[in-house]
């Protein structure tokens, strides 16, 4: 066996998996094509199902354990016990959520994809998956699920704080910046396979609701929601894809070769290894009614292109083994999956390295303390000053500050969903809603132990359940070092004094607290709401997944207390928490300034702190167009000419008759305690060949006393063409850092096939014609626009079109 070519660490990854594959007995290939759930007693389990090894192994068992060494030990323990079972001693691949960091005890804590999105910056998403590579890598996990690249342009919709928001532009750049840091720039033996998810068009669905039909058309399915995969794909060699839930036009994904293989492979490029969303083959099955049985489910998903079942064997069953077996579906459907799965464990040099990183390499990972940096920024930078009429940043005198409602107490309201304290929470049985799961349920806490009112364990108002106490106390366990907003701002500013009244829950309409919470803000100088919902897992949350909403507002409790507070004439800073963005009348017209946190990990409290007294200059950026109500949904700043709130039909009424067309916040919009000003916008040239890249440079000047970062956005705009396109496309942007006083010229280049679309026959084209080219600060603030002209059409392929454009910062004028 020594001189087997699979066993040549020096020969390419295609040859060693080509090599293996001819050696497989029929069984050892089906063991590579299904993922194994680990329960209670994983080597039974193996034993009986597995007996032939196992292609991926599911990592939530790490929500039972406490440390990282305990995960290591356990993935080392499979490990071994897979590799016994299989004849060629084929080790798995172990996959983990990673969308705000490695779903496991110790990992570092990163805000929400939504606050990612909101830093406009590349660069620092990048750096922040390298750190997410090496603590993941670190206990043998090699495959991350992540990045979200959905466009989300729907808040009902329950996973909009897992995305990068609305725009395919932000996505796509976004993205890739993640997955290069999460694959190693392509070095997968010290990185791991990116998953994309989820393929394609899940936040699209009717009605906003979790796993629905996705009614969108072929054009804007590949201009808007492919777009950031393909960029994935064709800018960072994306290793994964996993598939949406739903249907579209007919086609379920999951069992659609027309988009696993037509589209994703054919069209797209991709040549990595598909697989799927948690028991998303057998509802082809039991929901979505295509297949009479499981079996059937399964050779609808294999002969589609999907490559490996998760979380579980259920559809690439011995029934379905039996059919390759007797020749109804070919032996080359099943190779051509496994002959991937291969490729990816040489490439990730899992055959060499099949285990985790020693104790002592462990222990030097988690002490980087470029962690703690990297999370500390990324929680600074994700935060959006909405709104604010002078009264932040706040001055470090003596001063009486009310700190109300429950978010500011709370450590677990820093983390949004796919967080471990998520997972730990669900551990504690408050019910689950992650699809393929079903975790142990323990029963509610008697009526005293809530220390609130309920009606029938929920918060009254509302279906949500009101949260048992241990749920606090299990995040503080794992998070000692977090404080909550309260303490922390206590601790940032000891010469002022602080009182914290509870006020309301996170859902609901009980008021039965305001009272209480109305007293202490009467006898404050200041008051600072903690606003929004919960985001997570499970029926303690009001948002998340498969945790939809018709209400995008704030809760009712929070709503009217904000009308209440304003009779006191109190100046007032209003934070919100959560997985969708803030939509709140009384906030807009009562409170002082607005902050938007999301939901920022496990430093947002000390990142908050550091904006509400000026320590840092906040420079987020709205990734959302955010909705006065969901009536108004869907609203996007890239809609088409003739549409939403630019519909122009000249009818003399230009609103809704109970609701402005306009959004509350346009995407893009974003505050600072500086002001910047925006001159001399240069095109490179009058007219360009279809070939030429365009650079636009403009001058952009810190005007004001402070230091601040201004998010510099480059928009795009095609007049007039064959095909009804957008009003406006992002197309470039840059945060820039500038003194006071300091000028920086930005200079975007990218290619002129950016302004392509799919025409009338569906081909991607460059059309001759002026263009304009704008630079903002938002959709809404565009501070300086230009002129161009492309002097012929041309074809292009699509796979390789420009996606964002590249930038250069140069200082002073040029």
């Amino acid at each position: 066996m020594m001189d087997a070519l699979y066993l040549d660490c020096s020969r390419p990854a295609e040859e060693r998996a080509a090599d293996l594959l001819r050696r497989m007995s029929l069984e050892e290939k089906m063991g590579q094509i299904v993922g194994f759930m680990p329960g209670k007693d994983p080597i039974d389990q193996l034993e009986k199902d597995y007996p032939h090894g196992a292609g991926e192994v599911s990592m939530l068992f790490v929500g039972q354990l406490r440390d990282r060494e305990a995960v290591a030990e356990q993935v080392t323990r499979i490990q071994q016990k897979i590799m016994e079972l299989s004849e060629h001693r084929i080790p798995a691949i172990f996959h983990l959520e990673t969308l705000t960091g490695g779903l496991m005890p110790d990992a570092t804590v990163f805000p929400s994809g939504i606050g990612q999105a909101s830093t406009w910056n590349p660069a620092l998403q990048r750096e922040m998956a390298e750190v997410i590579r090496r603590q993941a890598r670190a206990v043998g996990a090699s495959h991350a699920f992540a990045p979200v690249l959905d466009i989300s342009r729907d808040s009902r919709f329950g996973r909009q704080g897992e995305t990068y928001g609305e725009d395919p532009t932000l996505a796509a750049a976004m993205g890739v910046a993640y997955v290069s840091g999460l694959q190693n720039a392509g070095n997968l033996k010290e990185g791991m396979l990116a998953c994309a998810k989820h393929f394609l068009g899940y936040h699209a669905t009717q009605g906003g609701i979790h796993a629905a039909s996705t009614p969108v058309p072929p054009r804007s399915l590949r201009e808007v929601y492919a777009k950031p995969f393909q960029a994935a794909i064709t800018r960072a060699g994306l290793g994964s894809v996993m598939n949406t839930y739903s249907a579209i036009d007919g086609e379920a994904v999951a069992g659609s070769r027309a988009i696993l293989t037509g589209l994703l492979r054919e069209e797209m490029g991709f040549d990595g290894v598909t697989v799927s969303d948690y028991t998303s083959i057998s509802e082809l099955h039991t929901r979505l009614k295509l297949d009479e049985t499981e079996t059937d489910a399964g050779e609808r998903a294999l002969r589609a292109g999907m490559d490996i079942e998760l979380p579980a064997k259920a559809c690439y069953n011995e029934q379905l083994m039996q059919r390759i077996r007797d020749g109804k579906i070919g032996i080359d459907v099943l190779d051509r999956a496994v002959d991937r799965v291969l490729i990816a464990k040489f490439e990730l040099g899992l055959f060499e390295h099949p285990f985790p990183s020693t104790h002592l390499e462990r222990e030097t990972i988690f002490a980087d303390p470029r962690k703690e940096q990297v999370g500390l920024e990324a929680a600074r930078q994700s935060l959006i000053l909405l709104k604010n009429n002078g009264v932040l940043p706040l001055k470090r005198t003596r001063q009486k500050i009310a700190v109300i409602g429950h978010h500011a107490a709370s450590v677990r309201a820093l983390f949004g969903g796919y967080t471990y304290a998520t997972l730990a929470e669900n551990m504690l049985g408050t019910g689950n809603t992650m699809a393929g799961v079903d975790f142990e349920k323990i029963s509610n806490l008697s009526a005293e132990e809530f220390g609130t009112l309920r009606d029938r364990f929920t918060y009254p108002g509302s279906l949500v359940q009101i949260e048992p106490i241990q749920i606090e106390e299990v995040t503080r366990t794992y998070y000692p070092d977090t404080r909550s907003l309260f303490d922390q701002l206590a601790q940032a500013c000891p010469e002022s004094e602080f009182t914290y009244a509870y006020g309301y829950a996170y859902a609901g309409n009980d008021t039965s607290k305001h009272d209480e919470a109305l007293a202490a803000a009467a006898d404050a100088d200041l008051v600072i709401l903690t606003l929004g919902g919960k985001h997570g897992w499970g029926l303690t949350c009001s948002t998340g997944e498969g945790i939809d909403a018709t209400d995008i507002g704030l809760p009712a409790c929070q709503e009217s207390f904000i009308g209440k507070l304003a009779a006191l004439g109190k100046p007032s800073i209003a934070i919100h928490f959560d997985g969708r963005p803030i939509s709140s009348d009384a906030a807009d017209r009562h409170a002082d300034a607005i902050l938007e946190a999301w939901n920022p990990g496990q430093y947002g409290s000390r990142a908050i702190a550091d904006v509400l007294f000026g320590e840092t200059n906040p420079a987020g950026r709205l990734p959302v167009t955010i909705a006065h109500n969901a009536g108004q949904i869907p609203i996007f700043y890239n809609h088409e000419n003739g549409a939403s709130y630019h519909v122009g039909t000249g009818n003399e009424l230009t609103s809704y008759v109970d609701c402005p067309r306009e959004p509350r916040y346009y995407f893009g919009h974003g505050l600072s305690y500086t002001t910047f000003e925006y001159e001399n916008l240069r095109i490179g040239q009058e007219a360009y060949e279809p070939d030429e890249p365009l650079a636009v440079s403009v001058d952009i000047t810190n005007s004001g006393a402070s230091f601040g970062e201004e998010v510099v956005q480059l928009y795009i705009r095609d007049p007039y063409a064959s095909i009804v396109r957008p009003v406006l496309q992002l197309a470039g942007f840059a945060r820039v850092p500038l003194e006071p006083g300091e000028t920086k010229t930005i200079i975007f280049t990218m290619e002129m096939s950016q302004f392509a679309f799919l025409d009338a026959d569906m081909r991607w084209k460059i059309e001759a014609g002026k263009m304009e080219a704008l630079v903002g600060a938002s959709s809404n603030d565009i501070r300086a626009a230009g002129t161009l002209a492309i002097r012929s059409d041309r074809f292009v392929d699509g796979k390789t079109r420009g996606f964002y454009a590249e930038v250069e910062a140069q200082s002073g004028r040029q």
